[in-house]
């Protein structure tokens, strides 16, 4: 591989003028800059990254911040976060909260001093918590809002509205939510998008059946509340929750969708391995990932938060997915 000065001989520059070219392109005329990277290009020359870092007092990677990442949700999204890394030719160092909030503050700590930037998919530490633990410190969050952070979430609101509409549309009236973690931000958005969908349909009523773990045993769990309130229909906050409570109402000779309908939320893999294939609302997980290291990228090439920056609110859509766990109501 070749190195800088044989790429200055073969463009008739310094060594220097070769680095200027490279890393800081407006401070070399365009004729000087095109002959220094067609000649890198030719000899296939790259940058040292870490070198690059170094004079720059940089460490030219991020890290990323999930809850859990045996959650096929969070895994998604590391992926996601991953690849646009990759690509930008930053390498990514990760660490799993495991759903312990009071842990993330020392875990950002950490990552404060390795790493030029971090994304976080904190879902259930307090804002404040958050705004300190990140205090000078570029940040971007996933799933959440946090004021003055920049963020990338899904319109969760809309995705419940669809949901609602959808069981409407097939007859039910009396429709149960199992929440998730009562701290969740997520969740405490789609409560407010089903109760307001709720409201322009009129004659829908919603039944809370409680706040579960937000996996399977959080479903199993959660099926019998939905069978003790008499509701034809379970909007549960993942799908996970969503699959126990379909293995639990089967237990319970509790027919879905005969006898009641069941949602999930994420659209995760397995919801198409099971039986009924699972109704869901579909996140564009990875998506996520990478819109929130392009948020990142940009706040580290300005070298500073600027208002706009720090402001920056992005929503991406989410899909309802209709497959065999919904039905019309018995009867």
């Amino acid at each position: 591989m070749a190195n800088a000065h044989e790429v200055a001989r073969a463009a008739g520059v310094s060594v220097s003028t070769v680095s200027r070219a490279l890393t800081a392109p407006a401070q070399v005329s365009a004729a000087t800059r095109a002959r220094v990277l067609e000649a890198a290009e030719r000899l296939g020359y790259t940058p040292d990254p870490t070198a690059r870092g170094l004079r720059l007092g940089r460490t030219h990677t991020i890290g990323l911040l999930v809850p859990d990442l045996e959650n096929p949700y969070f895994a998604s999204v590391t992926k996601g976060v991953q690849a646009r890394a990759r690509a930008a030719g930053y390498p990514v160092f990760v660490a799993d909260s495991e759903e312990d909030p009071t842990a993330e503050a020392g875990l950002i700590a950490q990552f404060a001093r390795r790493v030029d930037g971090v994304v976080l998919a904190s879902p259930r530490a307090e804002d404040d918590v958050l705004r300190r633990a990140v205090d000078r410190l570029p940040a971007v969050l996933v799933s959440r809002d946090v004021p003055d952070l920049p963020s990338v979430a899904v319109d969760d609101a809309d995705g419940v509205a669809q949901v609602l509409g959808h069981l409407h549309a097939l007859g039910h009236r009396r429709v149960g939510v199992a929440a998730g973690p009562t701290t969740s931000w997520s969740g405490a958005r789609r409560w407010d998008g089903m109760r307001a969908a709720a409201e322009r349909l009129d004659d829908v009523t919603l039944v809370e059946l409680g706040s579960f773990r937000p996996y399977f045993s959080g479903g199993l769990a959660a099926a019998d509340h939905a069978v003790a309130q008499g509701v034809t229909a379970v909007l549960a906050f993942n799908d996970l929750m969503a699959l126990g409570i379909i293995d639990r109402l089967r237990g319970r000779g509790v027919r879905v969708p005969h006898d009641m309908s069941v949602v999930g939320f994420d659209d995760v893999d397995v919801a198409t391995l099971v039986a009924p294939a699972l109704t869901t609302v579909r996140v564009p997980r990875t998506g996520l990932g990478r819109r929130a290291v392009d948020l990142l990228l940009a706040w580290l090439d300005v070298g500073h938060a600027e208002p706009s920056l720090a402001s920056d609110r992005h929503r991406l859509p989410a899909e309802l997915v209709i497959r065999d766990s919904t039905g019309v109501p018995p009867g």
